[in-house]
């Protein structure tokens, strides 16, 4: 039996193991998957030192949203460990001052108050029209309560501090696929083309009918996606 690869799964904000865990499953076969707690730190360097410290030598590195971010960074302080990367809903870029706006009123309306996690108001961001009623709405709000405001918090400062991650872009060097939902409000197909176009080499694909959170959105896909990235 071939030797699997190792695998890091990386969350995004208010996300726990539960964003990758079909892809966990579905890749078990081929990979050695780990998913990592990004809820302890309140900077991206400190969350991709800790990534760093419990994985493997070398491995592939699949993030989303937030662990974007925290992908980036682990690229700037240790390159040569990625053997591939897969960055999905997710940019480069420093987030717009309306967007840094918004942020920093969820950190003082939490501060003042409690902390609601992923309201049914929110929901339409994070995942398309038609989960927004159903199962996978209801998870979206139960992971996010499971994480907490006190991670919310901490998260919130890391993203607010992230450096611009393009420069970084055209120095990736390994087999690298981007990938976003057709109907991603937070990091639309924009970013990521952009991101794909400076990256040299990189896969560009799009999810129909799909929100912020593919993996669990659409889960079969994603999973289908990943093994042709960890197979070529």
């Amino acid at each position: 039996m071939p030797e699997r690869l190792p695998l890091v799964l990386l969350p995004g904000l208010l996300c726990d193991q539960r964003l990758w865990r079909d892809q966990a499953r579905d890749l078990e076969d081929i990979a050695e998957p780990a998913i990592p707690d990004l809820t302890l730190d309140d900077s991206l360097s400190a969350m991709a030192k800790r990534v760093l410290d419990a994985a493997p030598d070398r491995f592939a590195l699949a993030a989303l949203s937030m662990g974007g971010y925290v992908a980036f960074e682990i690229l700037r302080q240790q390159p040569r460990r990625v053997t591939r990367l897969a960055l999905l809903d997710t940019s480069a870029a420093l987030d717009s001052p309306q967007r840094v706006t918004q942020r920093l009123a969820g950190i003082q309306s939490l501060k003042h108050g409690r902390f609601f996690g992923v309201t049914t108001r929110m929901l339409p961001q994070l995942v398309h029209a038609g989960h927004v009623h159903g199962p996978i709405g209801a998870e979206v709000q139960a992971m996010a309560k499971r994480v907490g405001g006190d991670a919310f918090l901490r998260q919130q400062n890391a993203i607010l501090n992230r450096p611009d991650s393009r420069p970084l872009l055209a120095s990736i060097d390994v087999p690298t696929l981007v990938a976003v939902g057709d109907s991603d409000i937070l990091t639309p197909p924009e970013d990521a083309e952009e991101m794909h176009r400076q990256i040299a080499g990189s896969t560009y694909y799009v999810f129909a009918a799909c929100g912020h959170l593919p993996p669990m959105e659409a889960p079969e896909e994603t999973s289908k996606l990943l093994r042709r990235w960890l197979l070529e």
